[in-house]
């Protein structure tokens, strides 16, 4: 059972009204389902577009429909329109869409991997930034590489001591190190241009 607000539902109207379209429904999809980068995808969708075995919300105005694939991680799924200071914000609260969290007897290299998209990368993508796992040796030692704006940013090594090590090494304290092995002399678009990123890894 997905839910959809009345505000959603409102916001939705509104944005089928300003598409002219009186056939138009919202179609709802999962995207890396049952992973930490998991997300949804709304669209704009047709009667005629949508699979015969959708399941379909019936709303006030239009339908709302959920891919076929998606609908076992999106079930249960909370989806709310609320207004913000910058306009509206939709919200969506999908607890089967990422799955589970790695537990205690997974592997390193599965533990640390999620956290870096679940909780890391996130904030990073603020500044256009970056990071994924290199590898994690025999000794728990954890190699990161980083992109967009985090690779020849001059603060790179601030996040990487104060915000990545700082994060990984309280939630996983087996780590015995970490290390950056990004080419900073290669980054194209840094968020900050100041002092060039050094690599620990030559």
């Amino acid at each position: 059972m997905i839910h959809v607000s009345e505000t959603a539902q409102a916001h939705f109207r509104k944005l089928i009204a300003a598409q002219g379209g009186d056939d138009l429904g919202i179609r709802m999809r999962a995207r890396n389902p049952g992973s930490s980068a998991a997300d949804c995808e709304l669209e704009f969708c047709e009667a005629g577009e949508c699979n015969g075995d959708d399941w379909v919300i019936e709303c006030e105005g239009f339908n709302f429909y959920v891919d076929t694939a998606s609908a076992p991680w999106l079930d249960g799924a909370q989806i709310d329109y609320a207004s913000t200071t910058m306009g509206g914000e939709m919200r969506i609260h999908a607890p089967k869409l990422r799955g589970s969290e790695p537990g205690a007897d997974a592997s390193l290299a599965l533990r640390v991997q999620y956290l870096l998209d679940a909780e890391i990368n996130p904030q990073l993508a603020s500044h256009g930034g970056r990071v994924k796992l290199e590898s994690v040796s025999a000794d728990n030692e954890v190699v990161l590489r980083f992109g967009g704006g985090c690779q020849g940013c001059g603060m790179a090594n601030v996040t990487l001591k104060q915000g990545v090590e700082k994060t990984l090494r309280a939630r996983f304290p087996e780590i015995t190190e970490v290390r950056d092995a990004t080419d900073h002399a290669a980054g194209r678009s840094p968020y900050y241009r100041g002092h060039e990123g050094k690599s620990a890894v030559r």
